[in-house]
């Protein structure tokens, strides 16, 4: 059985038909999916789907957080009500959150702000956190060191492979999950893939997003994981089930999911 870490399955791509995106997920092997929230009202679309869907044979879980794109329209008052959010029983982790210094979308001092905070309410409810880095990695190195010596748990998405980063989240105690950019032509990170230790990564769609090839340019799902999983095995020189087993243990153990 497989786990998607991270899909963003509240998107308007999958308003059409998100019944049939989770059946296929479930023919595809894929047991669980974790709903990541952009913001807060995104956080309660999550929440909504995992009410609205309790029978389609898919284990589905939430994150409340606020996205570094998102820290320029958050208010001062939405952490006391992030802070309620992380309390709800199918939320398993805080984030999306982070740094992203390609597209600028927010001041990057807001970004830092939101970042430290929801490191802090992290730490206070016992909850890991979904990192977003992109183009920020010096910055991000002393944050990911500082939170795991704080004890905060961590995990870098959609990881683009970077070994100083990935050296840095290690020691910090923390782990990396791939996405279908590992299936690329132009992909740079099969160093880490391949010295990133069992039971420190796990799998993720991220869709709609980045969907594997050969399915590059459509909308992703969930449904697209084996591709995902395929791949990081030919670059592990490992086996499919080795890796679909030793990525939904390591995910299982970091989010702390029941059985299912």
């Amino acid at each position: 059985m497989l786990v998607d870490t991270h899909c963003h399955l509240t998107a308007d791509a999958f308003d059409p038909d998100r019944v049939a995106v989770l059946e296929r997920a479930r023919d595809a092997g894929v047991g669980g999916v974790i709903i990541i929230a952009s913001d807060l009202g995104d956080a309660l679309q999550a929440q909504a789907v995992v009410s609205d869907f309790p029978s389609v044979g898919v284990r589905l879980f939430t994150t409340a957080g606020v996205h570094p794109h998102q820290a320029g329209k958050a208010e001062p008052e939405d952490e006391a009500r992030l802070s309620q959010l992380l309390g709800s029983p199918e939320v398993v982790a805080v984030g999306e959150c982070g740094l992203d210094f390609h597209y600028d979308f927010s001041p990057r001092e807001l970004q830092f702000r939101w970042f430290e905070r929801q490191l802090r309410l992290a730490g206070d409810a016992d909850l890991p956190v979904v990192v977003h880095c992109r183009e920020a990695e010096e910055e991000m190195i002393p944050r990911v060191k500082e939170a795991g010596d704080a004890g905060v748990r961590g995990v870098l998405h959609c990881f683009p492979g970077d070994l100083r980063l990935l050296e840095t989240a290690l020691e910090a105690g923390w782990s990396v999950s791939f996405t279908g950019i590992v299936t690329f032509r132009n992909f740079q990170g099969a160093e880490a893939v391949r010295t990133v230790p069992a039971g420190r990564y796990f799998l993720e769609t991220d869709g709609p997003y980045l969907a594997p090839v050969p399915r590059r340019g459509k909308r992703n799902e969930p449904a697209y994981l084996p591709l995902i999983r395929d791949r990081v095995a030919e670059l592990r020189a490992e086996s499919p089930e080795k890796v679909e087993a030793d990525s939904t243990a390591a995910a299982r153990a970091f989010f702390r999911l029941p059985s299912f």
